[in-house]
């Protein structure tokens, strides 16, 4: 049976420590401070908030997005350098995935990776000091950095044969917005600042993808955050301002803005950020793992219990449906696993499979 992919690669912008309201809301002007990603919401892509789980830590967090499950919290306490466990994820399932940013995040899915296929560029530890006066500079290094990836892709042949496979990914870990919240707090103006950085930086990498590739339409790019910030600075617990974290899709299989004239949410955030007429699709955390896979066409990551947020899909209904399926599946059979290693451990007449 044909499926129809429409994307062969998939960027993915992680915006540690990114609230939700300060992404989308608009100054004391009416005037977005990342207006390049308020202009994708508008014209030519798919928002939400996406929902995290506590801790709203960056591991979780980013083991929610890029492998689709709620890790155990025993695991944040064993350290950040590497997994206590290593575990699939859409990084281990890509054909190739390409890694900028902070070196406590990137090696924690190149460990659990199998085969030579995940390549990670980080800065110097000693870089990430949380009090610094300039933290951007982390995300001028990852812009900086995958720009000069791909001018010197052009003069090495096996490089440039990789990055025109599909199956591909390359994310962007951008941890200026989150030590700058930590340093200076998320009111700041050091925070709202970097959030403008981000945008453009983000508008330069799209360009610099869209002019590469040849404007081919086969990229799909996702901007998140792995948790937001408190007031005060801090994040770990569930508060909203730290759970409720933004997610803008745009490009290839993604759905274009959908124009509404109303909808129910129990929050008044659509009137607050004038985004009442564009349809929010709010998703869980773990949900956009399974959507990644699903716009490359690669398996589901094992342990994934995400739900395939199937309203962000520009595809035809056989392919929602065959997602559907292997979704549920793939949910299934981590069922019948843990139902078989319960069985084992537990007395017969004292088993049930429910």
């Amino acid at each position: 049976m044909m499926i129809n992919l429409e994307a062969r690669r998939l960027v993915l912008f992680v915006a540690d420590g990114l609230r939700a309201d300060a992404l989308y809301e608009l100054d004391e002007n009416g005037t977005s401070r990342a207006p390049f990603i308020r202009n994708i919401i508008m014209h030519e892509g798919s928002w939400g908030i996406s929902h995290t789980r506590v801790p709203t830590e960056s591991r979780p967090g980013h083991v929610a997005l890029i492998a689709g499950f709620y890790e155990d919290v025993s695991a944040v306490a064993k350290g950040w350098k590497e997994n206590p466990v290593e575990f699939d994820s859409l990084f281990n399932e890509s054909k190739y995935t390409w890694s900028w940013g902070s070196p406590d995040i990137l090696p924690m899915f190149a460990k659990g990776a199998s085969g030579d296929h995940v390549y990670t560029y980080s800065y110097d530890a000693k870089r990430e000091d949380f009090g610094a006066q300039d933290a951007t500079k982390l995300d001028t290094w990852v812009f900086d950095n995958v720009k000069d990836f791909f001018h010197h892709a052009r003069n090495n042949q096996s490089l440039f044969s990789k990055i025109n496979e599909e199956k591909i990914v390359f994310f962007l870990h951008l941890l200026g917005i989150d030590t700058n919240g930590h340093a200076h707090r998320p009111s700041s103006r050091d925070y709202k600042d970097n959030i403008k950085k981000v945008d453009d930086g983000v508008k330069e990498i799209v360009s610099m993808f869209n002019h590469f590739y040849g404007n081919d339409g086969k990229t799909t790019f996702i901007f998140t955050s792995d948790h937001g910030m408190t007031d005060w600075g801090s994040h770990g617990a569930g508060h909203p301002s730290e759970t409720l974290t933004p997610l803008v899709t745009w490009g290839a299989g993604i759905k274009y803005p959908q124009r509404v004239s109303a909808q129910q949410f129990d929050d008044a955030f659509l009137k607050e950020w004038r985004l009442e007429n564009w349809k929010r699709l709010d998703v869980n955390q773990a949900d956009i793992a399974p959507l990644m896979t699903s716009l490359i066409g690669v398996p589901f990551p094992l342990n994934s219990v995400g739900i395939l947020p199937v309203d962000y899909l520009n595809n035809t209904d056989l392919f929602k449906a065959e997602s559907m399926f292997t979704n549920a599946v793939q949910i299934l059979e981590q069922f019948k696993v843990k139902m078989t290693q319960k069985k084992e451990v537990t007395l017969p007449f004292l088993f049930t499979p429910f």
